[in-house]
């Protein structure tokens, strides 16, 4: 394992799940998790769990960006005042 990729690999996850969780846009929060997932599959495979990151590519990246998306897409956007 080379510690400055685990580092850098570690900075870039905690700033999408920050910014995910402070997005005021579900959209844009949506995208921000789907890098969030995509980078954690990075964590995996640097990790050398191969199967771990093919299931959280599937189901993370995936599945659940297909099904939060077709949620946000029946929902009706309303503005706060």
């Amino acid at each position: 394992m080379i510690w400055a990729i685990d580092i850098v690999l570690l900075l870039f996850v905690l700033i999408l799940a920050i910014a995910a969780i402070e997005a005021k846009d579900l959209l844009e929060a949506v995208v921000l998790f789907t890098g969030f997932s995509l980078l954690m599959c990075v964590v995996w495979v640097e990790l050398n769990s191969v199967d771990v990151a093919f299931t959280e590519a599937a189901v993370g990246a995936g599945v659940s960006t297909v099904f939060m998306i077709a949620a946000i897409a029946k929902t009706v956007r309303w503005e706060a005042e």
